[in-house]
């Protein structure tokens, strides 16, 4: 946010060495000085100290960089906007005129708005792949955090700089799906889903199993409509087309429910040839061993590699009888993304914690072959969620909960928490807060705990006015919103540099407010939402504290004038992070 400052100092040392050949490095680099009742920035000098001592000369690096720190400093004298520069330890500090900062701050984010916090264009495509869930199953709970993760991660990216595709990987074909179609085929031709399709479809996977387990002798008859398929039966083939575009139709009724958009979707069924043809050739270059019909296709990784320990283990690519496993289509996937965008830096799979010995394992294999993409390939692991009762996901025996029953229970828990506390407002009015705040309550759980961390939502804590919770920053959103409504007619577009002794609440406030860019950049750079969802909370608790102690409209002029401008700039910031969470940022609450 202060690089014309960063950029006038950082000439100015650069001259200072050129007329005292002093070597410099590359780049000077600087950082932000803790904050602990002003704002400063600091530089190293410990780098220059030591290349000097590489040219040859005799010195002690420390006592150097600190000399020249404090050469550096006595040049500079204090530089507009700073109130004072010293020389500690090797570090050259320099602290900004706190009145000066915090106008500079509120003028910044007033000035960007929407964008206040959006990083510089990087050049640099990644690609998200999330969700992945299965067709012809439902879609439950236990698909929500990978779709939340994976979207808000996407978000992340994109304010940060990157150039994101955001990639599906549903899972359209396997064991699964035959069942389905055999269940279809014997009990249920010719009908459609009329509503819920998900749950439609879910439920006629659960009675294929309840069928197999009731009479086991029906393995026979699925194997035959495998075999139909895998000889690509015209029947088979547009009856799976058609009831995969069911499935499709469904989920794509949950994701605009719950404001996730893809650019592209992948599927098994594409990758399982391609996949083979890899195994084909893993095999004749003797990387994997070819044991059918008795055995399977596999790779002894730690064999290959010479581990006397286990590490790897061993990958299985193929089954005995020839089909694809997922190990077989995702290395196929690794390369057709590439291959897809010849620009792309990087694949980020945002998969369950479960797969990551899968992932280690197909990526080094193709590691061992000679393939690069796997080194520009990262698996970001989730855990999984807990409901109240410690309900189980299984898709199998039925014993899960329904995404869009979860959606329907958090609008209505959402919308009595509304009538209770505004129950003036019009009905279409509560309903799309309800709506905001419901989907809030999903989002913020699963993106504020720590990715390889289970999560156990419940609903008292996920609906907290009060507490680390989407609605709690929602709601102070809504109070800045107040505040400047009842400001209407009040011209606060040019903020003048405070006049008066800043509260501390106004310091804490100005501060949080300007580590906002920082923070997106750190969340893109560590994969990590927990960064934005503490920081869209602690900005929104420093906005209540401010809210508490500092008069706004009954200020005297130039304070109001300029506390009304800090609303403003705390309220574009909370909405910002809150959108970068999936999270909408509602007017009235």
């Amino acid at each position: 946010m202060f690089e014309e400052a960063q950029t006038s100092i950082t000439t100015q040392i650069q001259s200072y060495c050129a007329e005292n050949e002093i070597p410099l490095t590359e780049t000077i680099n600087w950082q932000p000085i803790p904050f602990s009742g002003e704002w400063g920035m600091t530089t190293s000098f410990f780098q220059i100290a030591a290349q000097e001592a590489r040219s040859g000369k005799k010195m002690v690096v420390p006592q150097r960089a600190q000399e020249i720190a404090a050469a550096v400093a006595a040049h500079l004298g204090t530089p507009p906007g700073f109130t004072h520069v010293e020389a500690v330890r090797g570090y050259l500090n320099l602290y900004f005129d706190s009145a000066d900062f915090s106008r500079k701050i509120v003028d910044t984010v007033l000035a960007q708005g929407v964008d206040f916090g959006r990083g510089a264009l990087k050049n640099e495509q990644v690609m998200v792949e999330y969700s992945q869930p299965n067709t012809h199953k439902s879609f439950h709970v236990g698909h929500l955090r990978s779709a939340i993760l994976g979207d808000a991660l996407s978000r992340i990216l994109d304010f940060a700089g990157y150039d994101v595709i955001r990639a599906n990987y549903p899972g359209d074909m396997g064991l699964h799906v035959i069942k389905w179609l055999w269940n279809y085929l014997k009990f249920h031709r010719g009908e459609k889903p009329e509503k819920d399709i998900t749950k439609w479809m879910g439920d006629m996977y659960v009675e294929a199993n309840r069928h197999l387990e009731e009479n086991p002798e029906l393995e026979k008859e699925i194997r035959e409509v495998y075999a139909r398929w895998d000889r690509r039966d015209p029947e088979i083939v547009a009856l799976w087309e058609e009831t995969r575009q069911w499935s499709l139709d469904g989920f794509n009724q949950m994701y605009a429910e719950l404001d996730i958009p893809f650019d592209i979707y992948y599927f098994n069924s594409q990758m399982e040839e391609p996949g083979k043809a890899i195994v084909k050739a893993l095999v004749e270059r003797e990387i994997a061993l070819d044991e059918r019909p008795e055995g399977p296709v596999l790779v002894k990784l730690d064999e290959l590699l010479g581990n006397k320990q286990e590490k790897y283990r061993v990958l299985v690519i193929l089954r005995s009888d020839g089909t694809a496993l997922y190990s077989t289509e995702d290395l196929a996937l690794t390369l057709k993304k590439f291959a897809d965008y010849p620009a792309l830096k990087r694949s980020i799979y945002v998969v369950d914690v479960r797969q990551s010995l899968h992932f280690t394992q197909v990526w080094k294999t193709m590691e061992i072959a000679g393939y690069e993409e796997p080194k520009h390939c990262h698996h970001i692991p989730y855990e999984i969620v807990n409901l109240p009762g410690n309900v189980v996901m299984a898709s199998r025996e039925g014993t899960i909960v329904l995404l869009e029953d979860l959606l329907r229970e958090a609008r209505q828990r959402a919308l009595e928490v509304v009538e209770e506390k505004n129950p003036e407002l019009s009905v279409d009015t509560k309903k799309n807060v309800a709506n905001a705040v419901g989907l809030g309550a999903l989002r913020f759980p699963m993106l504020a705990r720590d990715n390889a961390k289970t999560v156990t939502f419940d609903w008292e804590s996920a609906l907290d006015f009060n507490g680390q919770a989407a609605p709690y920053i929602q709601y102070a959103h809504v109070r800045a919103n107040s505040i400047l409504r009842r400001a209407t007619g009040e011209k606060f577009s040019d903020v003048a540099t405070p006049s008066h002794e800043l509260d501390p609440s106004e310091v804490q406030l100005i501060d949080l407010i300007s580590r906002l860019p920082a923070e997106v950049q750190r969340a893109a750079d560590e994969y990590k939402t927990l960064q934005i969802t503490n920081h869209a909370y602690d900005l929104a608790k420093a906005f209540n504290d401010f809210y508490r102690n500092c008069p706004v409209i009954q200020a005297e002029p130039d304070v109001r004038n300029f506390r009304l401008c800090l609303v403003d700039a705390a309220r574009h910031s909370m909405a910002n992070m809150l959108k970068l969470l999936g999270i909408q940022a509602p007017e009235v609450m």
